[in-house]
């Protein structure tokens, strides 16, 4: 990809956008100052508060983006709807292209371990394309980090993580009163545990 800059979204995009830059050979600088003060947005109560808080939580640096096309790296986007005003906000600093590169695969099943995630309603990969996602976001460009690419960064087994989120395979079973590991059902460890 042609571009002038790389910029990751502060701070969790921060590693994965200076490894881009290594590996694109396109300078990496900081165009995104986060504000300290702010939370995780994507897990307020709901989209104005989100968008809000990325307005507060990201001041462009527009000496770094006037004219510039530039490539942003961001950790993952679940609804997509601070996404949306991070690019924007880059647009009025200045930035001529806004290219968003995603660190992990696209998010389209919820997770019910504990990660405050949305339902499939709410996730934007769930109901639109990339290429749908891209025009809902505003970004010139969208590519995500694949399954096989992030496990092979990884350099471990498929079977040491839970996916579940981008592939949608979790790794139990949900039965009435909760959720029961497939491992417990396969080697039929549930029967002898229910009988203590």
């Amino acid at each position: 990809m042609d571009a002038d800059l790389v910029i990751g979204v502060p701070d969790s995009a921060t590693a994965a956008a200076i490894g881009y830059a290594q590996e694109a050979g396109i300078p990496y600088s900081e165009g995104l100052m986060k504000n300290r003060y702010i939370g995780r947005t994507f897990i307020q109560p709901d989209d104005r508060l989100r968008q809000a808080g990325v307005a507060l939580k990201f001041n462009p640096l527009p000496q770094v983006l006037v004219g510039k096309r530039v490539v942003v790296v961001d950790d993952s986007i679940v609804r997509g709807n601070t996404s949306a005003p991070t690019v924007e906000l880059l647009r009025r600093a200045g930035a001529g292209e806004v290219h968003l590169r995603i660190s992990s695969p696209p998010i389209r099943h919820p997770c019910f371990m504990g990660v405050d995630m949305a339902t499939y309603d709410e996730l934007i990969a769930h109901r639109l394309s990339v290429q749908e996602i891209e025009r809902e976001i505003g970004a010139d460009t969208l590519g995500y980090l694949s399954l096989e690419g992030m496990i092979e960064a990884l350099r471990r087994p498929l079977g040491r993580f839970c996916t579940a989120c981008f592939s949608g395979e979790y790794p139990f079973e949900q039965k009435a009163g909760g959720f029961l590991p497939r491992e417990l059902q396969r080697c039929g460890t549930v029967e002898r545990q229910q009988v203590r």
